[in-house]
């Protein structure tokens, strides 16, 4: 049974609240664990459905709330305005904030009793805050797994690397970043000798693996997902 409860996570600026999953809780197995970064959405349901997704394949599952200094932290799936309150919001993040909280939460879930090792997921902006994060933990993470990190352009600039084993997954059809772009990550992450997976996805666009009318690809979303899971399995097993 997955259990999920409310934590907090020390922060130079107090506590950040944070959704942690721990399957059979309290049956004294060491698991690894996942750090989730949630979408410029916050931790809507879509990111809980996936975190329980994670918890099911019996992964501790840590879900940081990264817009918990602000006023608004999560966007109604259903509003009308969806996409641009959620730009809105992570345009109010500073993202030097983010990336500190982010190394605060590694550095939580890994200290806690039976965690073996830790990954990340991220989605969208989570999964260019992920590879962010990844590059400046003091202990990095085993596995790194970026849906079409928004920020990744930006980073791979400013000449960022990540040593974790790392997959990343693309739509051929993303309005945010064009195939070029995306080539051009792909030669960076694949410059080192760590395991790089590079995945793209035939006509499917930015947040393809969100359910939302407005972005679902369900074929894309789920062989992405079940890429997601083989790799894994293959460099952060549950025993």
């Amino acid at each position: 049974m997955t259990e999920v409860s409310e934590v907090s996570i020390p922060t130079s600026d107090g506590a950040m609240p944070a959704l942690l999953w721990f399957p059979e809780a309290g049956d004294g197995r060491e698991r690894p664990a996942l750090v989730v970064f949630q979408e410029i959405f916050g931790l809507s349901d879509y990111i809980r459905r996936r975190c329980e997704d994670l918890a099911q394949l019996g992964y501790a599952v840590l879900a940081p709330e990264f817009y918990w200094r602000l006023p608004e932290r999560t966007v109604d799936e259903g509003a009308e305005d969806m996409l641009e309150r959620g730009v809105a919001l992570a345009g109010q993040l500073d993202w030097d904030t983010a990336v500190r909280d982010g190394v605060s939460a590694a550095g939580h879930v890994a200290s806690l009793p039976n965690v073996s090792g830790v990954g990340f997921v991220g989605f969208c902006f989570g999964g260019g805050l992920a590879y962010a994060v990844a590059s400046q933990a003091p202990t990095p993470p085993r596995v790194l797994v970026s849906y079409y990190g928004s920020a990744l352009p930006q980073l791979v600039d400013a000449g960022l690397q990540v040593e974790a084993a790392s997959l990343h997954h693309f739509g051929t059809a993303d309005a945010y970043i064009p195939p070029d772009t995306v080539e051009e990550i792909r030669a960076w992450v694949t410059r080192g000798d760590h395991p790089v997976q590079f995945e793209l996805y035939d006509g499917a666009g930015h947040a393809f693996d969100n359910p939302h009318p407005m972005f679902s690809h369900p074929e894309a979303a789920t062989s992405a997902w079940d890429t997601t899971v083989t790799f894994l399995d293959q460099q952060l097993p549950v025993a």
